[in-house]
């Protein structure tokens, strides 16, 4: 029984900028990659549907960050004291 082959996503954009390039067919790079051609067609599909999140999303990763950094601090410090309370409250 063959196992399905688990394929890195540098190794899946790297067959799928050389098939958008049109240099060779398919087939080819099926045969070159060792990957059924059906599954590059997919793969370049799922590119191409896919490509403008690239750039959409970059603008409010920072913000998002940033919001979530500080509840995170605010987080750590109400534990703190509630630790060093407790920690009081034993001794």
């Amino acid at each position: 029984m063959k196992t399905r082959k688990k394929h890195t996503a540098e190794f899946k954009t790297k067959v799928v900028l050389e098939a958008l390039s049109e240099r060779y067919t398919i087939q080819e790079l099926g045969r070159k990659y060792e990957v059924h051609p059906n599954q590059i067609a997919r793969w370049k599909n799922h590119f191409l549907e896919n490509a403008s999140s690239v750039f959409s999303n970059n603008a409010d990763q920072p913000k998002k960050q940033e919001g979530e950094e500080e509840r995170l601090y605010k987080i750590i410090g109400q534990q703190k004291v509630e630790i060093d309370f407790l920690k009081k409250a034993l001794s």
